[in-house]
């Protein structure tokens, strides 16, 4: 079933679309052509997020990090093996699924590490990309308050996904 919901969202947007007698052919390349503007305003702050978490992840600083946290985190529940992938998270996307993958290889899919991983991935974003796209498209410069409480936030997550998957 899952097959067919996209095809029929396409199907039920050109029929609105042809109903409401608006052209969806040029309306699609005028959004595509005003997207360009966007990623070029975009992509430096996004190169710049993304080196930044290349650089600490081969500098061996998340590692160095991960361990010198690692009392605190197994205090709250989080097992070692994914404080590196909880630090991570808030910065990259396509880090954290590595990290995810890695998790994965080692354990297997049926672990509870896995499980965890997986949970905080579901469960958490990329705190930082998302901050740095909002700041590049408003005028918003101050993340004063909000940085802290979404990384608390995030956090907050990554110990009760250990906990319920313990329980569950």
């Amino acid at each position: 079933m899952s097959a067919y919901i996209l095809p029929i969202l396409f199907i039920a947007i050109f029929c609105y679309s042809k109903y409401k007698k608006v052209n969806t052919y040029d309306t699609f390349v005028k959004g595509a052509k005003k997207s360009i503007p966007l990623v070029v305003d975009i992509f430096p702050y996004i190169a710049t997020i993304m080196i930044a978490v290349a650089l600490l992840r081969a500098s061996g600083i998340t590692s160095l990090l991960a361990q010198s946290l690692s009392p605190l985190f197994n205090l709250l529940g989080v097992p070692t093996q994914l404080i590196e992938l909880v630090l991570l998270r808030p910065f990259t996307g396509s880090g954290s699924y590595a990290l995810l993958n890695d998790v994965l290889l080692t354990y297997g899919a049926d672990n509870y590490i896995s499980r965890c991983a997986c949970v905080i991935l579901g469960c958490s974003e990329t705190i930082f990309y998302v901050a740095t796209v909002y700041i590049s498209q408003t005028k918003v410069k101050k993340l004063l308050y909000a940085l802290p409480i979404a990384l608390l936030c995030a956090c907050f997550g990554s110990v009760l996904a250990c906990l319920l998957c313990k329980i569950l």
